[in-house]
């Protein structure tokens, strides 16, 4: 249930930027994750750290961020039970 709020939260933030995030009553954290591919996107992991970075690709168990912000010669290999939260950067 926090999940679903936190993601909805993220949602309701994003829709109200000029980047616009729809949702469909079948989607997951995974389908929202698939869905920024190649963007740069901040993900909240349940232990309330945040990474940013760009998402390269993901699978049903895992998402790929690159060129993570202050790690840019680093990727991360997380997952996707992990991911509590999708931040999308609205841009201006």
């Amino acid at each position: 249930m926090r999940l679903l709020v936190m993601t909805a939260l993220c949602l309701v933030i994003a829709h109200a930027s000029a980047q616009s995030v729809t949702v469909a009553p079948t989607d997951t954290i995974q389908s929202i994750v698939s869905a920024q591919k190649g963007k740069r996107v901040t993900l909240r992991l349940r232990s309330g750290q945040e990474l940013t970075g760009t998402l390269r690709e993901s699978t049903d168990r895992l998402v790929v961020l690159a060129e993570l912000a202050g790690r840019e010669f680093f990727e991360a290999v997380i997952p996707i039970e992990a991911v509590e939260a999708v931040i999308v950067r609205a841009k201006p």
